[in-house]
């Protein structure tokens, strides 16, 4: 690749559910993506073979294209006569993703360092365990044994310091003798990242049981983390070990001309590139139909959480069972009975790729949406923490920051964008219902631009950024990303009908706008792609847009597919405990934003 400039590029994502394929090719100086096709992910019987999902998504494209890329079950690589590709790239989270196990010496240190790098590292961390957690050994070794992980991070204590707790974690993960998740004839990858001095001993005990590898200390010393060689060596085992032995990836990794990256992995490494880029802080979220994934860089801190148990299909009745049937009742504009309800979450994880076939079942779904990313978010500022009381001294490459005695890196007023990706995001049948998806769930404060995933591709661009930084950037800002527009929400509390935010709108065709928004109201103004416009912002002394309490102030604006949106339902939003009252409420809101089709 390097040194000629690719034609064509062809790159897939095979999900839990679906392979997705699309076709990048070089028109005139830019490159743009042509078509995308999809066909079922085939991991699991009667298939058991992720190749034959992807050769049918690919199979789709050509159909779509006109191009001839497959010769028999072979990718034609370079471009010849109009037919074949420069290269191709994939990710995958098929078969659950990569599915991990941590172990450290003390939860609040260790531990949590591992659960970083596993994470940063595009895993699902499925336990951890420490030495002081609370658990019997017995109850421990029972459950490495039951977990079936595909890897163990085990880590502890700082070079030079004790090596009994490390020691005996390892003997721990001996005795349960874990077996991995795909496959018989081979043994759990066990990366150790701990205290130098015990690696001998770490040696001598898991050599025999585990396909152990060493790398530098996680903590080498109190005040610093050291995740990247971690971070590094867990994607190295994941594709030699596991995907190895997932069903079709050895032939699937044959074809590539990169390494097949985690799915997760990938759309980080563009959530990143875009704040890296353009110096902005950002939040980008990607909700499936089994997990909720939050991504953030903040004081050029990278941060990715999983919510493993929050998803709008498999994990759709762990949302119901996290949040409480309050809670998601409290988003709908209309009646319904807590029975129903219930019914209607089951019949959607048994059935998980039915999609809702009246507007009611859309707007309950919404609903469900906006509390799986509220509580993936809380769960992400959670691990988004600076340290307390010790000097910080880190890299940008060190995923996540130290021990969660911290506050939370997430500065809502500092924030620049947020981009939202997923299903329910991406398909939305009006861009507006997924603008103010995020808004209720995020609650963004001060001026925030909103963007959204156009058709699910940014997993493809995150792999494609490490072979051709060109042709990623350039999809993603033509193709992939649409914006949304700004929300402009001051910060405070008041009364409802109270004025909160005097604005003049300067529109650059000499157009002006100026209003009052009161307490309580969401409205939206007209701004489009591309469009930008002078704003300037009066808010009552009670109230913040970004300079202090009742400080003015005057900033351009982006325009996006929805519009401007004034939101000046205070910040944190309550809505009111009386029935009547809040669905009006949400139905005055609902059709200020022009949501859904009104009777």
């Amino acid at each position: 690749m390097k040194g000629k400039e690719p034609k064509r590029i062809l790159a897939t994502d095979c999900g839990s559910t679906t392979t997705k394929a699309i076709l990048i090719e070089k028109r005139g100086e830019e490159y743009r993506l042509i078509v995308r096709g999809e066909a079922p992910t085939t991991v699991e019987a009667p298939y058991e073979d992720v190749t034959k999902g992807v050769l049918n998504a690919v199979r789709e494209v050509e159909e779509l294209s006109k191009v001839r890329i497959l010769d028999g079950e072979h990718i034609i690589k370079t471009v010849k006569n109009g037919e074949g590709v420069d290269f191709y790239v994939s990710t995958s989270s098929a078969g659950g993703g990569l599915q991990m196990m941590v172990a450290g010496v003390v939860l609040t240190m260790t531990a949590e360092s591992a659960a970083r790098a596993a994470l940063g590292a595009g895993a699902i961390v499925m336990d951890v365990i420490a030495s002081n957690d609370g658990r019997l050994p017995h109850e421990k070794i029972e459950r490495i044994r039951n977990l079936r992980p595909d890897m163990i991070l085990l880590s502890g204590g700082i070079d030079g310091g004790t090596i009994s707790h490390v020691v005996e974690l390892a003997e721990l993960i001996k005795a349960a003798d874990p077996r991995p998740r795909f496959g018989v004839g081979y043994q759990l990858p066990v990366i150790y990242a701990g205290n130098k001095e015990a690696r001998d001993i770490i040696l001598k005990t898991l050599k025999e049981k585990t396909a152990l590898v060493i790398v530098e200390n996680i903590r080498p010393v109190l005040e610093r983390e050291n995740l990247n060689p971690a971070r590094q060596k867990i994607h190295d085992q994941f594709m030699e070990h596991v995907m190895a032995h997932a069903p079709g990836y050895k032939q699937l990794m044959e074809r590539t001309d990169v390494p097949i990256m985690p799915t997760p992995g990938a759309v980080g490494l563009l959530v990143e590139t875009v704040a890296k880029k353009e110096k902005i802080q950002v939040i980008g979220v990607d909700i499936g139909g089994a997990t909720t994934d939050v991504f953030s860089v903040f004081q050029e801190v990278f941060n990715r959480t999983v919510s493993a148990n929050l998803g709008m299909s498999y994990s759709i009745s762990n949302v119901l069972a996290e949040t409480g049937v309050d809670n998601i009742i409290r988003w709908l504009p209309m009646e319904i009975e807590e029975w129903d309800l219930r019914n209607r979450i089951r019949n959607k994880m048994i059935r998980p790729t039915t999609i809702p076939h009246s507007l009611e079942d859309l707007k309950i779904e919404q609903a469900i949406a906006r509390e799986a990313l509220r509580l993936a978010f809380v769960q992400h500022k959670s691990m988004a923490v600076g340290l307390k009381g010790i000097q910080q001294a880190r890299t940008i490459s060190d995923v996540f920051d130290q021990s969660m005695t911290g506050e939370t890196l997430i500065d809502l007023m500092g924030l620049h964008l947020i981009i939202g990706s997923g299903g329910i995001l991406s398909h939305a049948p009006r861009r507006n219902q997924a603008a103010l998806m995020m808004i209720d769930a995020f609650q963004p404060e001060g001026i925030t631009r909103i963007a959204v995933d156009s058709i699910f591709m940014m997993p493809h661009l995150g792999v494609l950024l490490t072979v051709h930084e060109q042709s990623a950037t350039e999809v993603f800002n033509k193709d992939c990303l649409i914006p949304l527009g700004s929300c402009i929400a001051p910060v405070g509390e008041g009364k409802l009908g109270a004025n909160v935010l005097k604005y003049t709108v300067e529109y650059t065709n000499g157009k002006t706008d100026e209003g009052i928004s009161k307490y309580g109201d969401i409205s939206l103004l007209p701004l489009g792609v591309g469009e930008t416009a002078k704003i300037i912002l009066h808010p009552e002394k009670g109230f913040d847009v970004g300079e202090g309490r009742g400080k003015e102030l005057e900033t351009t604006v982006n325009g996006g597919v929805v519009g401007l949106i004034i939101d000046c339902r205070g910040r944190p939003f309550m809505l009111p405990e009386d029935n009547h009252k809040r669905m009006e409420l949400l139905n005055t809101w609902f059709n200020a934003m022009n949501l859904y089709p009104r009777k």
